[in-house]
């Protein structure tokens, strides 16, 4: 499901986030699908229960998930979801690409670095 890296300097929180925003944007979840409760997640990824609750608020905020009042937390089926999952996957590419040039990668070299990777992904379908 996911997992955490606690040397990487991403707050535990975030790494909760992305992870299930990896999941729904790689179809590992489906729309609907009913989340680990807050406790059960929190024991199966040894944080604490607050970190869990604070993720699911952001999920949720997001539009990533929905929660039912004595039910629980569920993958969201709207648009919403996919634009956040969009969203998370751009600033994610930004932050990849401003990394890079500040490690001294030129811009020939990123759009060359794009073109391969879009290219392979088409002849893989």
């Amino acid at each position: 499901m996911i997992q955490l890296n606690y040397k990487s300097g991403v707050p535990i929180c975030d790494q909760i986030v992305n992870g299930f925003i990896r999941m729904k944007a790689l179809g590992l979840v489906e729309s609907g699908e009913q989340l680990p409760s807050v406790r059960q997640l929190a024991m199966e990824l040894s944080v604490n229960p607050n970190t869990i609750q604070k993720a699911y608020q952001i999920l949720e905020s997001s539009g990533i998930i929905y929660s039912v009042k004595g039910k629980g937390s569920f993958i969201s089926d709207d648009a919403a979801a996919d634009t956040a999952v969009i969203m998370s996957a751009k600033k994610d590419f930004k932050a990849a690409v401003k990394a890079a040039a500040e490690l001294g990668l030129r811009k020939d070299e990123l759009i060359g670095i794009v073109t391969e990777v879009c290219e392979k992904g088409e002849t893989e379908k």
